[in-house]
C-alpha cells in the first residue's frame, strides 16, 4: 500500500487509487475534446485513437525511476514527505479487478461533464465506455507482474492498449504475451553519464536494461514507438548519439517531445528547461540527419515532432 500522506496528495490532484497499487486519472486531452473538441496528437497519428474515450491508468504506482521531468509526486519533493518508493512491497490485486475499478472511477470523475451545456451529449456517453486503455500515467507498469493478464482483459472488453515503459524490465517485455497494441519505451538520455543524473535510477544497471530492451524491440510484433523527452540543460544534447540508439531499436516512428513544466516537475526543472517548438524541431532535425529517420509531423500544442523512416 501506497503510504496514505502520498495517497491524499494523489487524491487531491485527481487521481483516484485503484486497490492497492493502480490508478487512474482523467487525461488533459480528454477533457479538451469533450469541452473544445480538441484532440491529442495520438488521434492524429495513431487511428483508432479517441481522446474522449482513452482511459488513462497505471497498474503500478511503484517506479525505479525519479525522474527530473516527472510530474507525479516523488520521495523527497516536499519537506517532511520521504518513503520508500522501490522496491515496493503491495498485495497483488487481479487484473479484472483493476480494470473494472478504474472505469468505474472513471465514470465518476467524468460525471461532471454530463451537465457542461458545450459538451456533446453523445460524445459524453461515448466517452463513459473507454475503447483504449494508455498504461502511462505516473509510475512503472512492467511493475506489475500479471502485465499480459491485464493486457487480455482489456482486449476482452474491446479496448486497445498503449504500454509506455522507460524499459528497464527487458524480460518483462520478451515474455508480453499478448503485446499492447501499441508499445512506447521512453528514451531518457543519450548516454549512461546523461541517464543517471536525469533518471535518478534506483536500480543497478538501469542504462544496461534499457539497452537490452532497444535490443529487443525490432523483434516485438507490435506497433513500436520511442519517445525522447527533451529538458534544456540536462538531455537535450548529442542528437547523433540518440540517432544509433533509434537505429538499433528499429521503433515504427519516433516521438521527440519538449519536456513540459507541470505538476511536480516544477520543483526539480526550472521553467526554461522547457523547449519552445522551434527548438524541438530543429533537435529532431538533428536527429534525422544522422539516422534513417526522417519527419513526418509536427503538433504545436504538445511540443512534439514524429519521425518515421
Amino acid at each position: 500500500m501506497i503510504p496514505d500522506k502520498v495517497k491524499k496528495i494523489l487524491e487531491k490532484q485527481q487521481y483516484r487509487i485503484i486497490g492497492s497499487h493502480s490508478a487512474v486519472k482523467i487525461c488533459h486531452w480528454t477533457k479538451e475534446s469533450l469541452t473544445r473538441n480538441r484532440v491529442c496528437f495520438k488521434e492524429k497519428w495513431y487511428p483508432p485513437v479517441e481522446s474522449h474515450r482513452c482511459m488513462q491508468m497505471t497498474p503500478s504506482l511503484a517506479c525505479n525511476h525519479k525522474c527530473l521531468w516527472c510530474w507525479r509526486v516523488q520521495s523527497g519533493d516536499r519537506p517532511n514527505l520521504s518513503w520508500k518508493e522501490y522496491p515496493f512491497s503491495f498485495p497483488i490485486d487481479e487484473p479484472k479487478d483493476i480494470i473494472e475499478g478504474c472505469i468505474e472511477a472513471r465514470k465518476i470523475l467524468l460525471s461532471g461533464f454530463g451537465g457542461n451545456p458545450s459538451v456533446d451529449k453523445k460524445k459524453f456517453k461515448e466517452a463513459l465506455k473507454p475503447t483504449m486503455m494508455t498504461m502511462s500515467l505516473i509510475g512503472e507498469p512492467t511493475l506489475y507482474p500479471r502485465l499480459s493478464e491485464l493486457i487480455e482483459e482489456a482486449k476482452k472488453r474491446d479496448m486497445i492498449t498503449f504500454l509506455v515503459t522507460n524499459g528497464t524490465n527487458p524480460e518483462v517485455l520478451e515474455k508480453l504475451d499478448p503485446l499492447p497494441w501499441q508499445l512506447y519505451i521512453t528514451l531518457p538520455a543519450p548516454d549512461e553519464e546523461t541517464y543517471l543524473k536525469a533518471c535518478r535510477p534506483l536500480i543497478k544497471d538501469g542504462w544496461k536494461k534499457i539497452n537490452e530492451s532497444l535490443e529487443l524491440f525490432p523483434s516485438l510484433d507490435c506497433r513500436k514507438v520511442l519517445r525522447l523527452t527533451l529538458a534544456k540543460g540536462l538531455n537535450m544534447k548529442d542528437p547523433e548519439k540518440y540517432a544509433k540508439l533509434i537505429e538499433k531499436a528499429e521503433p515504427n516512428f519516433c516521438e521527440v517531445k519538449a519536456f513540459m513544466h507541470v505538476g511536480e516537475a516544477q520543483k526539480r526543472l526550472p521553467r526554461n528547461a522547457m523547449p519552445l517548438m522551434e527548438e524541438v524541431k530543429s533537435f529532431a532535425e538533428k536527429i534525422a540527419d544522422h539516422c534513417s529517420y526522417r519527419i513526418k509531423d509536427e503538433d504545436l500544442d504538445s511540443r512534439v515532432v514524429l519521425l518515421e523512416k
